[in-house]
């Protein structure tokens, strides 16, 4: 700081008060000015640094996401959702990874630009500080560590792809529609409209029923005098005819299988028959076949005491599906049902040199 200025005792002195305190008043204006240059250049650093990993990560996100889009031959993103390569979860999770990596940089900008502008300002300040920030960052460590918990959970989340949005899960707390998947929480519709918020740090097991395929798994029962052999030949003709037609055969992946007589009870016997789909069509393809059984049965006037839908679980489940070798209907396991041709919805047409359909 400058001394204030004295009564001089002379012009000369007058002058060399002046121009000595200009030069102290300049002085400080430079210091100040090259201060909050440096604190500017800091601040417009780490923006430049910001903007372009945000333009790189943005620029990868587009080309993984036109990549699925070419790959699939659709020119939306919702298109994917009905395409048969499926890449409409490798476009959520892309974008989802994307968002993270973005709010990463930007938080761990912030921070280093704050230090940064405090070691530029105070040089001094951060080494006195030391064993505060650290007994700081310890609290706020063993208080956060919650939130450390979820938000490294939700990254293995993500990046593994255990749920995306539009997904059916069970995640234990909640059943119902992902609806919003972040590093910390996932809300969750359920069929009540409820809207759950789960910390991704609570879940322990996810039950995903959207990935892959899906069974659905009917039981039809039949009064106890009916010929068993008719009303399984019909089961299962009436679920080929429905795998046959142009409307539903896109849903179904494999051929029904007959699973045959499941359980003899008081009043009726209990037939089996499993159609395995895609795995946001096994509601309306168990709908479906249902009604189509109802109506083949009645016309055969067969009587139905019972027919619904059977969801095996824990080692019921595993036993019946025998892990991944389920029961195979092929070859003919009802005496007098016709052999499927290896061809139609299952397998393409084979075609000759001159454009004809080979048989």
């Amino acid at each position: 700081m400058t001394m204030p200025l004295q009564a001089p005792d002379g012009p000369d002195e007058f002058t060399a008060a002046v121009s000595a305190w200009w030069a102290g008043a300049l002085q400080i204006l430079m210091d100040v000015g090259l201060q909050i240059l440096g604190v500017v250049a800091i601040i417009v650093g780490c923006i430049l640094i910001a903007l372009v990993l945000r333009v790189v990560i943005r620029r990868v996100v587009h080309r993984i996401v036109d990549s699925a889009k070419n790959k699939a031959d659709v020119d939306d993103t919702q298109a994917l959702e009905r395409s048969p390569l499926a890449d409409m979860r490798l476009v959520q999770r892309t974008r989802t990874l994307g968002t993270i990596l973005q709010n990463i940089v930007n938080v761990m900008l912030v921070v280093i630009a704050i230090v940064l502008v405090v070691n530029h300002l105070a040089p001094t300040l951060l080494g006195s500080l030391t064993l505060l920030t650290a007994a700081v960052g310890a609290g706020l460590g063993f208080g956060a560590q919650n939130i450390v918990k979820d938000v490294l959970n939700g990254m293995f989340i993500v990046a593994e792809d255990q749920i995306g949005i539009g997904d059916v899960v069970d995640l234990g707390l909640a059943t119902g529609v992902v609806e919003y998947v972040s590093v910390r929480i996932t809300q969750v519709r359920d069929v009540n409209g409820t809207l759950w918020y789960v910390r991704n740090g609570e879940v322990t097991r996810i039950g995903n029923m959207s990935q892959g395929w899906a069974r659905a798994i009917i039981d039809i029962g039949v009064p106890l005098d009916s010929d068993l052999e008719q009303v399984e030949h019909t089961m299962l003709e009436i679920a080929q005819t429905l795998a046959k037609d142009p409307k539903w055969r896109t849903r179904i992946i494999e051929k029904p299988e007959l699973w045959g007589l499941e359980s003899i009870g008081g009043e009726a016997l209990v037939v089996r028959i499993v159609i395995k789909t895609r795995a946001n069509a096994k509601d309306d393809v168990a709908q479906e076949l249902r009604r189509r059984l109802r109506a083949a049965l009645l016309e055969k006037e067969i009587g139905l005491p019972s027919m619904e839908t059977v969801i095996p679980t824990g080692l019921d489940g595993a036993r019946r599906v025998r892990g991944a070798n389920p029961p195979k209907t092929r070859p003919n396991a009802v005496t007098g049902v016709p052999v499927i041709p290896d061809r139609g919805i299952w397998r393409r047409k084979k075609t000759n040199d001159d454009g004809s359909s080979q048989k």
